[in-house]
């Protein structure tokens, strides 16, 4: 599939601008600071309707506007798209397809699949785990939408139940707060054991490709593999679960044997597991006024051989990684629709000026094949010989056409 054109309003820094795009490379070629990166930021929010910069939609308005627009034309095979996103300060998000009536946001999820490779990759391998996780879930709403409800569903159970946590805490008593907490206790097990089943599904998936990718990308010389940690079994068992990167910002480590072992079990039966989980932290949690066990506590941990790449990778290993991630999730993209223009577009915002000579040239060869490869730069000189194609101009506010 590729982007035959982008319109925005009032996203970002533009006003108005009209960008015509098509298949194969094309560069986008402008100073720093210039609005590049808007562009590509506005074209993968069409696809997970989120940023790769910000966590929430209120930086996307430009300034003094109460309402963004991003439209595109999808092209899949003969088939052509329109999808647009309306985002909306202090009211919910609104879709169109074709220009038919609005539809909830998530309608338009799946429809503009993108792998977006950005500066801000390192923190999958250097970050937190909650940077590894949310790589997870987006990937997993890619490849099936519905999950987004599913994510959705926990979130909003996690939120209620943290409520009821703090206000057991502030309570002098415990009275009336263990019954309710058995409630939402089943509805956090069936939500949370939704989500991990799918993440762990999705990790078995990832991984013979992170490790073709990373070779590719290296001298081959170490095994890429990575490692889903869940917070259930330890939990089960009465520990406390190693909390990785906690509330209060404490990283601790892990072991995490348990993956195999939780990757053959059904949803019932983690729902089960999660059940006892809880019931032997519910006084850990009742104490500290947070749930300590689900998806939100778990660690997808990124290995280089033996040793976890986070604080043991070099910088260039560290980028390998990185790239490597992005690099599965576009061919779990391809082995799950392998019709003809189905393929992921691939962005790539100010990689190239990150890298050294080798690994640039080895990732515009494994990326140049792709049916849209959008590419931002500082300068031409950033851009390797192996991604010819169409350069376009950006200016301040717009696009030179000249």
């Amino acid at each position: 599939m590729y982007l035959e054109n982008l319109q925005l309003t009032d996203f970002r820094s533009y006003a108005e601008v009209d960008v015509q795009l098509g298949p194969g490379v094309t560069v986008l070629v402008g100073s720093n600071g210039i609005g590049k990166t808007n562009l590509m930021e506005a074209i993968g929010y069409l696809s997970t309707l989120s940023s790769h910069r910000v966590s929430s939609d209120a930086p996307l308005l430009r300034f003094g506007t109460e309402r963004a627009m991003i439209r595109g034309t999808l092209v899949r095979g003969n088939r052509s798209l329109v999808l647009e996103v309306e985002i909306n300060a202090g009211r919910a998000n609104r879709a169109r397809i074709n220009r038919a009536n609005p539809v909830r946001a998530r309608d338009v999820l799946g429809l503009c699949r993108t792998v977006l490779f950005a500066p801000e990759d390192l923190s999958l391998v250097k970050g937190d785990p909650s940077h590894r996780r949310r790589f997870l879930d987006e990937l997993l709403v890619t490849l099936l939408p519905r999950h987004a409800a599913t994510r959705s569903d926990y979130e909003r159970v996690l939120k209620q139940r943290n409520a009821l946590l703090k206000s057991a805490r502030a309570s002098r008593s415990r009275g009336g707060f263990d019954e309710t907490l058995d409630v939402w206790d089943q509805h956090l097990a069936q939500t949370g054991a939704a989500l991990l089943h799918a993440r762990l599904q999705l990790v078995e998936l990832l991984q013979p490709h992170v490790d073709t990718a990373y070779a590719a990308l290296t001298d081959g010389s170490k095994i890429a593999r990575l490692r889903y940690i869940s917070s259930i079994e330890p939990a089960a068992q009465g520990f406390s679960f190693p909390e990785h990167m906690d509330d209060d910002g404490t990283e601790v480590p892990s072991s995490g044997s348990e993956t195999e072992q939780l990757s053959n079990k059904s949803v019932d039966e983690l729902a089960a597991q999660y059940l006892a989980a809880l019931a032997a932290s519910r006084r850990r949690e009742l104490e500290r006024g947070l749930s300590l066990v689900g998806p939100h506590r778990d660690e997808l941990e990124v290995l280089l051989g033996t040793a976890p790449a986070k604080g043991y990778a070099s910088h260039g290993e560290t980028w390998s990684m990185a790239l490597a991630l992005r690099l599965a999730s576009y061919y779990v993209m391809l082995d799950d629709d392998m019709d003809a223009g189905a393929a992921p577009i691939l962005i790539l915002d100010d990689v190239f000026a990150e890298l050294d000579v080798e690994r640039r040239r080895k990732l515009a060869v494994i990326v140049a094949g792709a049916e849209q490869v959008l590419v931002t730069a500082a300068v031409d000189a950033d851009i390797p010989p192996e991604l010819s194609g169409r350069r376009v101009k950006v200016i301040p506010g717009g696009i030179d056409e000249h």
